[in-house]
């Protein structure tokens, strides 16, 4: 009997260069390399943003990878950053509807979303909270709201930074997840493709700070 297969990853959070001061590489080149690396499936999460899905989806369909539109939502409140993906067309549209209301707000390239946006646009949408981006109380009210704006389910991101407080956040997490009744999601949540685009990333990072490269 041969051997029963690994379960495949599927990355549904990468953020491309649509992602300002972010990510680090384009859409094409992320699908591609998730193809190469043999993913399942893939997802692009800009922050604010739908602008990098199609590129990133014509070459996922070229590469024969499944591909997913997704976002990162950023608040201007205590609101965590959640990652959505739309179920449907019509979801789809709530969710550009959603961002166009926060970019109303704000100056060009500043979305300013607020909690009280999700009730009129969550139907339909898959949303997965990120910890550590608002104090716990914030992301239970959040997943709170969620619970009774959408069907679909809430879930919560873990991650790994590569950092000596891996395990501590991730326990951390992984808790918090368990009081608030949430399915764990896990993501790498790639901002480049390849090592060598590294130090273009800190390079981005380090304007974005206002702070030079090596601080």
């Amino acid at each position: 009997m041969p051997a029963p297969l690994s379960p495949r990853f599927v990355e549904l959070a990468a953020a491309t260069n649509f992602s300002f001061l972010a990510g680090a590489s384009h859409p094409e080149e992320m699908a591609v390399r998730a193809a190469e690396l043999g993913l399942a499936g893939l997802a692009v999460a800009d922050r604010n943003t739908l602008a990098g899905v199609v590129r990133a989806h014509a070459a996922a369909k070229q590469a024969g990878l499944a591909f997913a539109v997704g976002c990162r939502l950023s608040f201007t409140d205590d609101t965590p950053d959640l990652i959505a993906w739309p179920t449907d067309r019509a979801a789809y549209g709530r969710l550009c509807r959603l961002l166009t209301a926060g970019n109303m707000r704000g100056a060009k390239a500043d979305c300013r979303l607020l909690r009280t946006d999700l009730p009129a646009y969550a139907e339909g949408l898959v949303f997965a909270v990120l910890p550590g981006t608002a104090p716990d109380a914030a992301v239970a009210d959040t997943a709170a709201l969620l619970a009774q704006a959408t069907a679909e389910p809430v879930r919560m991101v873990v991650t790994a930074a590569y950092g000596p407080a891996d395990r501590r956040r991730q326990a951390g997490a992984a808790r918090l997840a368990e009081r608030l009744e949430l399915p764990l999601l896990a993501s790498l949540l790639p901002l480049y493709h390849a090592p060598e685009r590294r130090i273009l990333q800190d390079v981005l990072t380090a304007i974005s700070a206002h702070v030079p490269v090596d601080a």
